[in-house]
């Protein structure tokens, strides 16, 4: 059983869940159970989409320094492909993801709510990206993800400074999507992952791919992603039952069935 991450699974909705007192601090222990974890609701029919949650007084700190410190080069070489690959594994559920984030996310714990699809955050929510402080910089997607999700020149300030961004300029920079009061956050976040539970799974799977793929290339071959994407669709069972629905009922009546 795992110790530290686990997968809570109630009516359609995967909770993630970090519980490692007291700052959920991810050690490559924990990464291998998160990776675990987004393998499992990646897999299961019955989970429709997924909350990351670390708990009502924080998200996660941060990497486990302790761990990494005496570790050089060669150590780092052999692991670095296991730092990224919870949090790839995390970003590539093919299912709508979102990251409930109280209290702080930072270095790793930041990484963890940039694989999400969106964030919802508390009022005293803080981010930072402050491995440069220690002399070393992001590893689990931070460099790439970051100014993906706010450009650029912003990233770069942040990753550059190693500074903290409280909760309204997370929100104005668009570091986040949404920002509510503490003791809402993990509802807010389950509300957002409801709306999908008697969703078209499938056209939810293919979007998401095609939209992430799309942003890793240019215009014109994004625009070929689609066309394959669209066209995908149109061979499921949900497709041709929800247009046939909106052309007999209207709109919102179709009962999908995942297939």
């Amino acid at each position: 059983m795992p110790e530290f991450v686990r997968l809570e699974v109630a009516e359609g909705i995967g909770t993630i869940r970090l519980d490692r007192p007291k700052m959920n601090a991810i050690s490559f222990q924990v990464q291998e159970e998160l990776l675990a974890a987004a393998t499992e609701a990646t897999q299961r029919d019955d989970v429709r989409a997924v909350i990351l949650y670390g708990g009502e007084k924080l998200f996660a700190a941060g990497n486990d320094v302790k761990e990494m410190a005496d570790l050089r080069y060669v150590d780092m070489a052999k692991r670095a492909r296991s730092v990224q690959a919870a949090v790839t594994a995390v970003a590539q559920i093919p299912k709508p993801v979102v990251a409930a984030v109280t209290g702080y996310a930072l270095g790793g714990g930041c990484e963890l709510t940039l694989a999400a699809d969106i964030r919802i955050a508390s009022e005293s929510a803080v981010f930072g990206q402050p491995e440069v402080l220690l002399g070393i910089i992001p590893g689990a997607g931070g460099t790439q993800r970051l100014p993906r999700l706010i450009g650029p020149a912003k990233a770069k300030d942040l990753i550059f400074t190693g500074r903290f961004v409280k909760a309204d300029e997370a929100l104005a920079i668009g570091l986040v999507d949404k920002v509510v009061p503490a003791e809402t956050v993990y509802d807010e976040a389950l509300a957002w992952a409801r709306q999908f539970v008697n969703a078209a799974p499938y056209a939810l799977r293919v979007a998401k791919a095609a939209i992430d793929r799309g942003l890793e290339t240019d215009l014109d071959t994004g625009l070929q992603i689609e066309q394959m994407a669209f066209a995908e669709v149109f061979g499921t069972e949900d497709g041709a039952h929800g247009m046939a629905s909106f052309v007999e009922n209207g709109p919102g009546k179709a009962v999908f069935k995942g297939a």
